[in-house]
């Protein structure tokens, strides 16, 4: 499976569409919890209850985070991923089987932050290890679609399950069932992983304080800071989507259809065409697309046509800026310090898409949900402010290099 003595190409496509297909299943995982929310719902709990069991997942991944470099330093990043990924199964079987008991569920919560954390710290870097650096954005994008596709399929599934008129913990028994196979697919892996060549020139992942400032001494802090507001904005908005479709009298299936198919088709289809053009350019407009829809979601949003077009933009939006940030994360590092950068990307990441939640779920039941939706609109107006900064600075230093 390997092109042995050619650092110029890239892992064959038949291992790089099985550690694609490992990486969906592991990520229905994640997206089940998307149905929280409406899980303690129905043992009488409310969104406040499902933000504190995010929010342990969120000290869990951190912890996650910070360990999985020495873990794939000692073990391999694959097998890494195969023996945390047992923590995803067990997570999800928990929640669905504690449902009415919050301290059980945050105990599972701080089970599938250690899962997803070390997966989906890990996953990219084997990616950047085994591409070469030019085509990492574009196989960054055929990861990430391939993580949102696991994503989005669990709260589908619960929706057809609700159709079947089975209990919204089916999900939860589905997603387990999924993670057990791409552990054991991921298993399998590490051992042709090993056989690739190494695209950097040191094997240490590990972050370290010193590569931690030397990272967010660089133009990598930019793209750092962009990833935990978009976490933020997704997390925020999916976390709570139940609740938002409910109060609007709509179906939040169709938010999930919409965003999901746009970020999907976007990653596989259009971002490598998106990748190729200039980084700072296409994240002001991708970026921009996400205030457009959080305006819509906000102030649009009557009826179905208006829900699916407000998640169709942020697809889009969120889908590709996410693509190209991930790369120049990737690409703006300092020289040595480019798996740590990596590092440093996924827990940005994690504080908005853990983090925003705990706070959204204090912020309904004390302001509402409209002043939840309001201050994401913020956040989106942030995220895009940063993007035209750079275009701003570039501009300058390009007009006092020519002066």
């Amino acid at each position: 499976m390997v092109f042995e003595g050619e650092r110029n190409r890239v892992v064959s496509k038949p291992l790089f569409s099985v550690f694609c297909f490992a990486s969906y299943l592991l990520s229905l995982s994640y997206g089940s919890t998307f149905l929280l929310a409406l899980l303690v719902a129905t043992q009488g709990g409310n969104e406040q209850d499902a933000g504190h069991v995010i929010s342990a997942a969120m000290l869990s991944t951190f912890a996650a985070v910070l360990v999985s470099g020495h873990l794939s330093d000692r073990l391999g990043a694959a097998r890494s991923i195969a023996y945390c990924g047992l923590a995803l199964v067990a997570a999800n079987v928990g929640f669905a089987m504690s449902a009415s008991h919050t301290n059980l569920m945050m105990m599972f919560g701080l089970l599938l932050g250690i899962g997803w954390g070390v997966f989906y710290t890990l996953g990219p870097i084997i990616v950047a290890t085994i591409v070469p650096p030019a085509q990492r954005s574009r196989y960054f994008a055929l990861l990430s679609g391939s993580m949102m596709s696991g994503i989005g399929s669990a709260p589908l599934v619960g929706r057809l399950a609700s159709q079947m008129g089975l209990p919204v913990t089916a999900t939860f028994f589905v997603a387990a069932l999924a993670s057990l196979i791409g552990v054991v697919l991921f298993w399998r892996m590490a051992n042709a992983f090993v056989q690739l060549p190494n695209r950097f020139s040191a094997s240490v992942s590990r972050l370290s304080w010193q590569a931690t400032q030397k990272v967010l001494g660089s133009r990598a802090v930019f793209p750092i800071l962009m990833v935990g507001l978009g976490g933020a904005i997704f997390g925020g908005l999916s976390s709570f989507q139940t609740s938002y479709a409910h109060e609007k009298a709509l179906d939040y299936s169709v938010f999930f259809i919409g965003f999901m198919s746009a970020a999907i088709a976007g990653r596989m289809f259009v971002a490598g065409g998106v990748v190729r053009r200039d980084p700072y350019r296409m994240s002001c407009l991708l970026s921009g697309l996400i205030v457009v829809a959080l305006l819509m979601f906000k102030y649009v949003v009557a009826g179905n046509l208006g829900y699916i077009l407000a998640a169709v933009i942020l697809g889009v939006g969120y889908g590709l800026t996410y693509s190209v940030i991930n790369g120049l994360a990737a690409n703006e590092a300092p020289e040595g310090t480019t798996t740590q950068s990596l590092l440093l990307f996924s827990l940005s990441y994690f504080v908005g898409v853990f983090g925003f939640p705990f706070l959204a779920g204090k912020i309904i039941i004390d302001k509402g949900l409209s002043m939840m939706l309001l201050i994401l609109l913020g956040v989106s107006v942030l995220n895009w402010s940063i993007t035209l900064g750079r275009l701003v600075w570039r501009k300058g230093n390009l007009h006092n290099a020519m002066a």
